[in-house]
């Protein structure tokens, strides 16, 4: 059996001082969605519209376990992972719509 896609992925605000750690079989769909404001009640509340990190895994029990490791890490290490993949933490998904 095949492991399905999932991926790990982080959104922000415009200023880039709030972050927001999800999980998702579809990047496209998902990332449409906070940018209409209809994820979650957090990232509607500081509109983390902006994807500024995604990596893909294979599973979704990878990817979950993944997801709980980066949301306990400190903001500075993820701020770092961030600028590893996205130097400037520009919007990766800015073309996507």
């Amino acid at each position: 059996m095949r492991a399905v896609r999932a991926f790990v992925y982080i959104m922000s605000n415009t200023g880039r001082t709030t972050f927001y750690i999800g999980v998702t079989n579809n990047i496209e769909r998902r990332v449409g969605e906070h940018k209409r404001l209809e994820g979650s009640a957090f990232s509607r509340k500081y509109k983390l519209i902006h994807l500024v990190y995604y990596e893909e895994i294979s599973g979704i029990t990878k990817a979950i376990a993944r997801e709980k490791q980066l949301k306990n890490w400190h903001r500075d290490w993820k701020i770092n992972l961030i600028k590893e993949m996205n130097p400037e933490m520009l919007d990766l998904a800015k073309d996507w719509f």
